[in-house]
């Protein structure tokens, strides 16, 4: 592999990195904004980052490097800070936001890659 296809790579895995973030931090605010409609909204932004990362990169670590992201923006919005403000409060919704991220990470991970034309699997490109 050349040192401009490994420089794309890892540009687009750091830039998945950068979405798992965003999507992380957009959906702690929205899930709980507009219950119920929130959380699925939330819900199926992971999806499809996930499941776009997969088919981008053809690999699981197009889902393992969004939702690592992902996991990152929650688990530090879920701590606290030391005056008391925090965006997690422990209700149902969180939970279900959490939970169910990390459930569709798996589910996303877990899925065959499909065949191209000529029959490999996977993407030639990253």
């Amino acid at each position: 592999m050349s040192g401009t296809a490994q420089a794309g790579r890892v540009a687009g895995y750091a830039g998945l990195f950068l979405l798992g973030i965003v999507v992380g931090l957009a959906g702690a605010l929205v899930q709980s904004a507009w219950f119920p409609g929130g959380l699925l909204l939330a819900l199926t932004a992971c999806a499809g980052l996930f499941y776009g990362g997969m088919r981008a990169t053809g690999t699981q670590v197009g889902v393992l490097v969004p939702g690592g992201g992902w996991l990152v923006a929650v688990v530090l919005l879920s701590l606290g800070r030391p005056e008391g403000d925090q965006l997690f409060w422990g209700g149902v919704a969180e939970l279900v936001y959490v939970l169910g991220g990390m459930v569709v990470a798996v589910m996303c991970a877990t899925i065959p890659r499909l065949p191209h034309r000529d029959g490999r699997t996977g993407s030639p490109g990253m």
